[in-house]
């Protein structure tokens, strides 16, 4: 998950599968620390159009912003955000379980929003952008 403003990654999930109920605990989790959004952008994958997500969303009070199917761009900062996981994290290391690509995730994530540069806001870190702005 991304914060679209100051791309600061605010969780990452490592899992063979990440049904609905795991994005919303997620989510919750992350309003817990962060507050509630006003809108999420996702794509079209079934853990965002499901029922349960639509349904926690609506109570939430939290709009669901999809983006039109083939349309990559119009999620930009995500698709970079994971292609830059791939490169940089992802396609580094090997898992002996899902536990510990967890661990890894996180620790990676840490590096990410406090001390790899980010030419999309200037070539500084997230956490630089965050502390400006609070």
């Amino acid at each position: 998950m991304l914060d679209d403003y100051n791309r600061e990654g605010l969780t990452i999930e490592a899992d063979l599968s990440l049904p609905s109920a795991r994005v919303i605990r997620a989510l919750g989790q992350v309003i817990e620390w962060r507050g509630k959004p006003a809108a999420l952008r996702c794509d079209n994958g079934l853990e965002y159009i499901s029922a349960e997500l639509t349904s926690w969303v609506e109570k939430q009070k939290i709009t669901l912003l999809y983006i039109q199917p083939g349309k990559t761009t119009q999620n930009a900062y995500i698709e970079r955000f994971s292609r830059t996981v791939l490169h940089e994290w992802l396609d580094l290391h090997m898992f002996e379980s899902v536990e510990q690509a967890q661990k890894r995730a996180t620790e990676w994530l840490w590096i990410y929003n406090n001390e790899r540069s980010n030419t999309a806001i200037g070539g500084i870190p997230p956490k630089y952008l965050t502390q400006a702005v609070h």
